[in-house]
C-alpha cells in the first residue's frame, strides 16, 4: 500500500535533518517547504498535519483558492510573479523566492508600504542561464541587489534562490548548488543597510537533490512530488 502523505512527508523531514547534520548544522537550520503546485487544500493539510510548517507555491491563483481552506502556515511565493499579481499576495506570503528585476522590486516595495510591512525577497539566480528559466545571470547579482536597496524602503533582501539544470543523478547539481553558495557568501560581505540587507537564506535543492543541496549549504529546500506524488495537471 502506498505510503500517506503525512508518512512521506516525515520520511523527507528525517532525511532533511540528516543530511543537516551531514553538513555540520543542527536540523532546525534547513527548513522543509512543501511544495503544493497542483495539490489540493485537503492535501496540504495532510502535510501539516505531520508537521509542514512552511508551503511554497508557484502561482498566485492556486494560492488564493487554497489559502483560506489549509491551516495556519507560513506561505511563500516561490515561482514567476508578474506585477499586476504583487497586491493579490502581498499580505499573505512571508517571503517572495523569485524576484529577478527592479521592476517588480518596485512594485512589492509599493504595495508591501501600502500593506504597512516590509516584505523579505530572495533573488532569483539562473544557474545555467537556460532560457526556459526565470532568473537573473550571477554577474548581475550585486548591481541588482544594490539598485534594490537604494531605492526600496519596504523590501529585505534575504538571500537567492536559485534551480539547477534538470539532471540525471543527484550529484550532477552539485557544481551548482556549490556555485551558489559561493555567491551567497560572497554576498554576505557586502556592506548594505542592515535594514534592507539581511542575507541569511538560501533556497536550492528540490526532490531530487535536495540532500546535495543541504551538504552544499541550503538553507530552505523545496520539496513536492516527494511529499504529494505527481503533480495533478488538470
Amino acid at each position: 500500500m502506498d505510503k500517506s502523505i503525512a508518512e512521506r512527508y516525515r520520511e523527507i523531514e528525517d532525511r532533511k535533518n540528516a543530511a543537516a547534520v551531514r553538513s555540520g548544522r543542527a536540523p532546525e537550520d534547513v527548513v522543509l517547504m512543501a511544495v503544493t503546485k497542483t495539490h489540493s487544500a485537503d492535501e496540504i493539510n495532510q502535510a501539516v498535519s505531520a508537521g509542514a510548517t512552511d508551503i511554497g507555491e508557484n502561482r498566485v491563483q492556486e494560492m488564493l483558492e487554497k489559502y483560506d481552506k489549509v491551516s495556519p502556515v507560513r506561505w511563500h511565493l516561490i515561482g514567476h510573479l508578474q506585477t499586476n499579481k504583487v497586491k493579490s499576495i502581498i499580505d499573505k506570503v512571508v517571503m517572495i523566492h523569485s524576484v529577478e528585476s527592479i521592476r517588480l522590486a518596485r512594485e512589492i516595495d509599493k504595495r508591501a508600504g501600502n500593506a504597512g510591512k516590509v516584505m523579505d525577497i530572495l533573488i532569483e539566480i539562473n544557474s545555467a542561464m537556460e532560457e526556459t528559466k526565470s532568473g537573473i545571470a550571477a554577474e548581475d547579482l550585486r548591481a541588482l541587489t544594490e539598485e534594490i536597496t537604494s531605492e526600496c524602503s519596504n523590501v529585505r533582501i534575504r538571500g537567492i534562490m536559485c534551480i539547477p539544470p534538470m539532471a540525471a543523478e543527484p550529484e550532477d547539481a552539485r557544481p551548482y548548488f556549490r556555485e551558489a553558495r559561493m555567491m551567497f557568501e560572497e554576498m554576505k560581505t557586502w556592506d548594505l543597510p542592515a535594514e534592507r540587507f539581511c542575507p541569511d537564506t538560501l533556497s536550492m535543492g528540490m526532490s531530487g537533490d535536495f540532500e546535495v543541496a543541504i551538504e552544499e549549504g541550503s538553507t530552505i529546500v523545496r520539496v513536492g512530488s516527494s511529499i504529494f506524488g505527481p503533480r495533478n495537471y488538470r
